[in-house]
């Protein structure tokens, strides 16, 4: 999608500071963190939201959130946990329109979050 952000982070128009980039995602930190830790897991595909996955993408949906585990596990966040977070659609305040897992930890969080 040529006017998708995360489209262009991909395809390296835009820097990131990248956590890491395999054949079918990317994970970098979040330009306006709201934690101490917070980083998006992004599918190389081009997936507007969750609402519009296919069957065929469950296990893409899978390693998206093994690998969002790893990485907050690796950002010192394996004894107090923290947030994953999938925004989908107006009601839902996504932002960009290309699935996103916000990951977040290294303070508590607030519920009900907004």
């Amino acid at each position: 999608m040529s006017d998708c952000i995360f489209c262009k982070i991909i395809a390296g128009e835009i820097p990131a500071k990248k956590l890491c980039e395999d054949d079918e995602m990317i994970a970098f930190h979040d330009i306006n963190p709201v934690a101490p830790v917070h980083f998006l897991v992004i599918p190389k595909k081009h997936i507007k939201n969750l609402l519009e996955l296919e069957a065929d993408d469950t296990p893409l949906v899978g390693r998206l959130f093994n690998k969002a585990r790893e990485l907050l596990k690796e950002q010192g966040c394996e004894e107090n946990g923290g947030r994953f977070v999938i925004n989908a659609k107006k009601h839902g305040l996504q932002t960009v329109d290309h699935l996103h897992i916000h990951v977040m930890g290294g303070r508590p969080m607030g519920w009900p979050p907004g």
